[in-house]
C-alpha cells in the first residue's frame, strides 16, 4: 500500500499517516517509525506504532492553523517520506486539550472555560458493544465532562467476568473458580496466564480508541488509567521493560487525541510490585514521549502521592477519611498549589463497602462543597443490579438521584464562565465562592438549615435562592449594602448575589 494521509485536518484534530511494512518475526519490537511535524515555530516529533496485519501508523495533533510539513523516518524502506497538509479552523465546540491556568484553574488551550465534573466507569470500554453504546447514551444525557477508565481489564468485586479483549497476545487463567467471596485471593495472581508481553493485541487498543473518539464528540475528557492493582492476569506485576514498552505504545496510539488525560495509576499505593522510583521512572518516560504534555496525575488509596512533584499537573485525590472529603479541598489546594480534582469522594449506591453506599443527598452535597471550595468533584455510582451491571465498573444506565442534581449545579456554574474561587471573606459557617472580578458570589449551606442570612456588602445585588436538592431557583429581588435574606429553613440551600 502506498502511504496514505489526509491533505486537510482540523486544528486539534487527528492527522494520521499510515503505510504497510514488515510482518516477519515481531514487528512490535523489531520495527519502528517516527515523524517530525513543523509549522511556523512549532516542531513536534511523534512516534508511530504497529497496528497489526502489516499496517503502521503515526498520529499527530496540530495546534494551529496553517500548512504543516512532515518528514518520516523508519526502520524499513518507505515511499513518500515527506509531505504537507493544511490545518483548518477547529470544529465547532472544539477548544483543544485542557490545561492548567492561574495555579488552580483548568481551562481549554484556546482559553475557553472548562467545567470539570467527572465520573468513574473503570472498564466500561471493555464491555459488550451494546453496553458501550448504552454508556455513551447515558453520558450524552448528563453533565459529566470527564470520565476515568482503565486500559487494562479490572478484577474486583462485582467485576469477575472476562473483559471484551486483552491488551496482549495470549490466553488468560481459568476464571470459572472465581466468586465474590474468593476474588481477593486472585489479585495479582498470574499463575495460569499465558501472555506474550512483547506482542500487543491491536484490537484491544482500537476499541479503546473508538471510545476516546466518541467521548471527544460529546465534549468529554478521557482520563486514562495506565496501571492499577486489581488484576488476576499479571498486568500489574510485569517487569519494568514490559511496563515501559506498553507505556510508549499507549502514548503513540492515544496522545494525538485532544481529550486525553493520563493517570499513572488508580490506587498506586496498593501496587506492591512498584516502588516510588518505579512511578517516577514511568512519569519520566511519559513526559519525554507525550509531545502534547497532556494533563498528568496519579491516584491514591490511603497515602497521597507527592503532588508537588514537577511532572504532576493536578492532584487526583481519593478521600482517605471515611467522613471528610470535599471539605478538605482548600487545604489540599493551598498545600500543593495545583488544581484539586476529587476523583473519588465515594459513590452513591447500596453495596456493602463504605465507599459505595452514599445517599444521593450526600453525593450532591460533596459536589457543591468541592466546587465552591475551588476543586473539581467526581461522581460514581454503585447500585446493585439484577444483571450485575454497576456504573462504577461497567457503565450502562444511571439509577441514582445525584446525576440530575449535578446537572443543576453545572447549569449554575456555567452562568459564571470565568469560574469561581473560594471567597476568603466567607463566614465560618458557610461555603462561599466568588468570581475573579468580584461580581458574583455563591453561598452554600450544606446540611445546615438557616432561616435567614444577613449580608453586609457594598453596592447593589440581584439575589437568587436555590434549593439544590429540589432543583428550584427563586429570584427574590434587588438588595443593597446591608440586608437580610429570608430562607426556608431546610438543608441544601444556596444563595447567589450578582452585582449590578
Amino acid at each position: 500500500m502506498v502511504p496514505y494521509y489526509p491533505r486537510e485536518v482540523d486544528c486539534w484534530g487527528v492527522f494520521e499517516y499510515s503505510c504497510n511494512g514488515p510482518t516477519e518475526n515481531n514487528p512490535f519490537i523489531e520495527q519502528w517509525l517516527k515523524a517530525e511535524f513543523s509549522c511556523g515555530r512549532e516542531t513536534i516529533c511523534a512516534d508511530g506504532f504497529y497496528d497489526g496485519d502489516g499496517l503502521y501508523r503515526i498520529r499527530f495533533m496540530p495546534s494551529s492553523e496553517g500548512v504543516y510539513q512532515f518528514h518520516i523516518t523508519a526502520s524499513f524502506p518507505l515511499e513518500n517520506m515527506d509531505g504537507t497538509f493544511t490545518v483548518g479552523a477547529p470544529k465547532a465546540g472544539q477548544h483543544g486539550p485542557v490545561r492548567v491556568a492561574d495555579t488552580w484553574r483548568l481551562v481549554y488551550e484556546d482559553g475557553s472555560p472548562y467545567l470539570c465534573l467527572g465520573t468513574t466507569c473503570y472498564v466500561w470500554a471493555l464491555q459488550s458493544d451494546e453496553l458501550v453504546t448504552e454508556t455513551l447514551k447515558t453520558l450524552s444525557q448528563n453533565a459529566f465532562t470527564k470520565i476515568r477508565f482503565c486500559i487494562f481489564p479490572k478484577h474486583y468485586a462485582y467485576n469477575l467476568h472476562e473483559p471484551y479483549s486483552y491488551p496482549f497476545v495470549g490466553t488468560p487463567m481459568d476464571s470459572s473458580v472465581l466468586t465474590d467471596q474468593n476474588f481477593d485471593a486472585y489479585n495479582e495472581h498470574s499463575a495460569g496466564n499465558n501472555w506474550d508481553f512483547t506482542r500487543f493485541n491491536p484490537a484491544h487498543f482500537q476499541r479503546l480508541e473508538r471510545c476516546i473518539e466518541a467521548l471527544g464528540k460529546l465534549g468529554i475528557e478521557a482520563d486514562l488509567i495506565l496501571f492499577h492493582p486489581y488484576d488476576r492476569w499479571g498486568f500489574s506485576c510485569m517487569p519494568q521493560e514490559a511496563d515501559l514498552r506498553y507505556l510508549r505504545y499507549v502514548i503513540a496510539r492515544f496522545s494525538a487525541y485532544h481529550n486525553v488525560w493520563w493517570s499513572l495509576a488508580n490506587e498506586y499505593d496498593l501496587m506492591k510490585h512498584k516502588t516510588l522510583a518505579d512511578w517516577e521512572k514511568i512519569a519520566q518516560v511519559l513526559c519525554e514521549n507525550d509531545p502534547y504534555s497532556h494533563l498528568r496525575s496519579i491516584h491514591n488509596c490511603f497515602h497521597f502521592y507527592d503532588y508537588s512533584r514537577p511532572w504532576v499537573t493536578h492532584c487526583s485525590i481519593q478521600r482517605n477519611d471515611l467522613y471528610k472529603s470535599a471539605e478538605l479541598t482548600n487545604q489540599w489546594a493551598v498545600h500543593y498549589r495545583k488544581p484539586v480534582v476529587l476523583d473519588e469522594i465515594a459513590y452513591e449506591g447500596n453495596i456493602q463497602y463504605g465507599w459505595g453506599n452514599l445517599t444521593g443527598e450526600e453525593m450532591t452535597r460533596r459536589f457543591w462543597e468541592g466546587a465552591l471550595r475551588g476543586g473539581y468533584p467526581g461522581h460514581g455510582e454503585t447500585f446493585l443490579h439484577p444483571s450485575g451491571i454497576l456504573w462504577w465498573s461497567h457503565g450502562g444506565t444511571l439509577h441514582g438521584e445525584s446525576p440530575e442534581r449535578i446537572r443543576f449545579l453545572a447549569e449554575i456554574l456555567r452562568e459564571v464562565p470565568e469560574g469561581l474561587q473560594p471567597n476568603p471573606e466567607a463566614s465560618w459557617d458557610e461555603v462561599a465562592a466568588v468570581s475573579p472580578a468580584g461580581t458574583q458570589y455563591l453561598y452554600y449551606y450544606s446540611f445546615m438549615r438557616p432561616g435567614f442570612r444577613d449580608f453586609h456588602m457594598k453596592g447593589r445585588y440581584a439575589v437568587t435562592v436555590y434549593d439544590t436538592w429540589n432543583r428550584t431557583k427563586e429570584d427574590i429581588g434587588m438588595y443593597s449594602d446591608s440586608f437580610r435574606i429570608q430562607l426556608p429553613g431546610k438543608p441544601y440551600i444556596a444563595i447567589r448575589l450578582q452585582k449590578q
